[in-house]
């Protein structure tokens, strides 16, 4: 029983690597188990020998991070398990089908390279969920027509210019209220409506390295206009004697965490 919601339906989900490699020796005591994660990969004698272990099939079964889905050509590999692909999934980021599909893709290439063939297993709750369905048919053309579809209903690139304003403060109302000043500001600037101007909201690491982060995001067809409303929305901001350094602008950003 959850104290605070009292549901007895809610559950802690997802391992580690670690705590996967765990379970997994003592449900195959007899096989040779390696990881590799950042952990090992730090370590860096440890992690190449463990990748030329299981190449010269001196380890049976091999556990990871995504890092082993790229570019690692193992012969011998016929089996391939991807663990709890819904966290990709349900990341909340306009690539988050994009980033599983291309995972998905890339894993499977790991599994028959060799004489053998090979087979994937992918666990999920959301087996029909578009980015799985055409990752496992191998369809690439598939996924870009249903991917591209979204992106144009919805407002997300290529059809759209992105940019991403983060606020990081270690005081949480200071940062709060940064980011409600600089969104008058650049309310103020969007005079014509040239851009949506969505948030202030916690970003989806909202406290990382001790600092609080509260996230705006804009979105325009016009890179011209979005890069206006920003110049002279922070101007103001600046003008009216706010401090701009805890402020971060990225346009087209890579990640929206």
């Amino acid at each position: 029983m959850f104290p605070i919601c009292g549901s007895e339906y809610i559950h802690y989900v997802g391992e580690g690597t670690d705590q996967s490699e765990e379970l997994l020796r003592k449900r195959f005591p007899r096989l040779r188990i390696g990881r590799i994660d950042r952990d090992t990969k730090s370590r860096r004698y440890e992690f190449e020998k463990t990748l030329l272990d299981f190449s010269a099939g001196e380890i049976d079964l091999l556990v990871g991070t995504q890092m082993l889905a790229k570019g690692h050509d193992f012969p011998n590999v016929t089996l391939v398990g991807v663990v709890s692909v819904d966290a990709g999934l349900a990341l909340p980021d306009f690539r988050a089908a994009e980033r599983t599909f291309q995972l998905s893709t890339q894993v499977a290439g790991r599994a028959g390279r060799g004489d053998l063939p090979g087979r994937v297993l992918i666990q999920t709750y959301h087996p029909h969920h578009y980015a799985l369905r055409h990752a496992t048919a191998q369809d690439y053309q598939g996924f870009y027509d249903e991917e591209i579809r979204h992106r144009r209903n919805h407002g997300y690139p290529p059809f759209a210019v992105l940019a991403l304003l983060l606020v990081r403060h270690k005081n949480d109302d200071r940062a709060r209220s940064i980011s409600q000043e600089l969104r008058k500001h650049l309310l103020e600037a969007n005079r014509d409506h040239a851009v949506r101007i969505l948030g202030p909201a916690p970003a989806p690491l909202a406290r990382l390295r001790g600092e609080h982060r509260i996230q705006l995001l804009i979105k325009s067809r016009s890179r011209k206009q979005l890069r206006a409303v920003i110049d002279q929305g922070i101007s103001a901001f600046e003008t009216a004697g706010n401090d701009s350094r805890p402020v971060t602008v990225e346009i087209d950003p890579v990640s929206m965490m």
